[in-house]
């Protein structure tokens, strides 16, 4: 992913709101969709949409045009759509079904690492 900064904005925000299980896959040269795949999870439906808003908020002030949105209403999936990132917010259950880290197999894992606050990690 060239732009690592869009990434970055996108997982402290998830971070702040307690996203569960945040993982980052590397889609360049295998999609045609987007760079990156930022996936999370929350236990609750209000919990995603808080996830979600938050992205969505602090995409905004870092200067990263929200192109699409699907499924805030419900709150089982929720996608942001950034153009070379791709953020996928799920209820956990909702997740496990789909799998994408199953789909994308042939993605590799973006170190997050120094961007997640170890201290709340579950």
């Amino acid at each position: 992913m060239e732009d690592k900064k869009m990434l970055e904005v996108a997982v402290k925000a998830a971070d702040s709101k307690r996203a569960e299980d945040i993982v980052a896959l590397d889609l360049e040269g295998i999609s045609f969709i987007a760079d990156a795949y930022l996936i999370a999870q929350a236990p609750t439906e209000r919990q995603v949409i808080a996830i979600a808003d938050e992205i969505d908020n602090q995409m905004a002030k870092a200067g990263y045009e929200l192109t699409r949105q699907e499924g805030r209403q419900a709150g089982q999936w929720v996608l942001l759509d950034y153009g070379d990132l791709i953020v996928h917010i799920f209820k956990g259950e909702v997740r496990r079904h789909y799998n994408l880290e199953k789909l994308w197999g042939d993605a590799s894992e973006i170190d997050l690492s120094a961007w997640i606050d170890n201290e709340d990690a579950n």
